[in-house]
């Protein structure tokens, strides 16, 4: 059953819902914009999200604030080097009947927030990983799913790197996003401090539920985009592939290798969302940029010489732009 007489209704519909979100999370997230941005673009993307920044830039309240407004489940797991996979899905254990009993973990909640992801070793990385991919965990041969929308927000700190299991390039490329967090502007700063220490509480309003997310979700996968936006996507992706048909100079000079076309399916799925969420019924070539940067960060490696020479990840993302 759809709410909206017609589509275009409901695109209308999911813009001022955005418009509202930013302004109710904005009561508790000062400053922010571009993260807040890309964080509801992946959420209706139905796409899973990096936040790489350095500790108190408040991830956590952001993502509590986010599921505040969404009225959805929220769960935290802090990951550590002896978090147990089954820490995260869930275990059986025996009841007073001596019957064997499903004990849910913290992975059954619509929002996850999965703290410091790579201080837990790749056995318990990979559990993660496999409920993000199949949306359901799979304990002692039962297959068990999880609520939807489902949505993993992984947090890394770029800082002390004593005691991290990175995370493979493979896992990477199941995250959607990977946004950068930065230091609050002094504006922002004073904002902050003076919101934080004056015991205020906020009354957050709830925008949306699960059943309204779910159904813009499928709507966002229905836009149409022109050919030329999916060509430009796909060339986009392909120039970052050194040593291919396609590569610019800048891969070939500068990456160890590039993107996988997941990056592509993803380039698309985000302008579709981009488009919708600021009003308009179609993407151009501009919403594909929109969503570029954080796409690509995480899917293109570096070599030797871009270390050496200190060009950052960003830097060529913006000269293949």
């Amino acid at each position: 059953m759809t709410p909206f007489q017609s589509d275009v209704e409901a695109a209308d519909a999911i813009a001022q819902s955005y418009q509202k979100l930013k302004k109710e999370i904005g009561k508790v997230i000062i400053g922010q914009e571009e993260t807040v941005r890309l964080l509801l673009t992946s959420i209706f993307s139905q796409g899973h999200c990096l936040l790489v920044g350095v500790p108190g830039l408040a991830k956590t309240l952001l993502v509590q604030t986010l599921a505040s407004v969404l009225d959805l489940s929220f769960n935290r797991i802090q990951f550590t080097p002896d978090l147990m996979p089954s820490d995260i899905t869930g275990s059986e254990t025996l009841d007073k009947d001596r019957n064997f009993q499903f004990i849910k973990g913290p992975i059954f909640a619509n929002i996850i927030l999965a703290d410091e992801i790579n201080r837990t070793p790749p056995k318990t990385q990979a559990a993660l990983l496999e409920a993000m991919q199949e949306y359901a965990v799979t304990i002692s041969g039962k297959r068990y799913e999880l609520p939807k929308p489902f949505f993993v927000l992984a947090t890394q700190n770029p800082i002390e790197q004593e005691g991290t299991y990175p995370l493979p390039e493979a896992q990477l490329d199941r995250f959607m996003f990977n946004v950068i967090l930065d230091y609050p502007s002094y504006q922002d700063e004073v904002q902050v401090v003076k919101n934080t220490t004056s015991g205020q509480k906020v009354e957050l309003e709830k925008i949306l539920n699960a059943e309204m997310l779910l159904y813009f979700q499928t709507l966002i996968r229905k836009v149409i985009v022109a050919d030329n936006v999916v060509e430009y996507a796909v060339k986009l992706v392909q120039k970052t592939r050194p040593h291919t048909q396609n590569a610019s100079k800048e891969a070939n000079e500068y990456l160890e290798w590039g993107a996988g076309p997941r990056a592509s399916q993803y380039l698309i799925v985000g302008a579709k969302c981009n488009a919708l969420l600021h009003g308009k019924y179609s993407p151009d070539i501009e919403d594909v940029k929109a969503v570029a940067k954080p796409i690509l960060r995480h899917r293109i490696v570096r070599n030797f010489k871009a270390e050496a020479e200190r060009i950052s990840v960003d830097n060529i993302i913006e000269a293949l732009l």
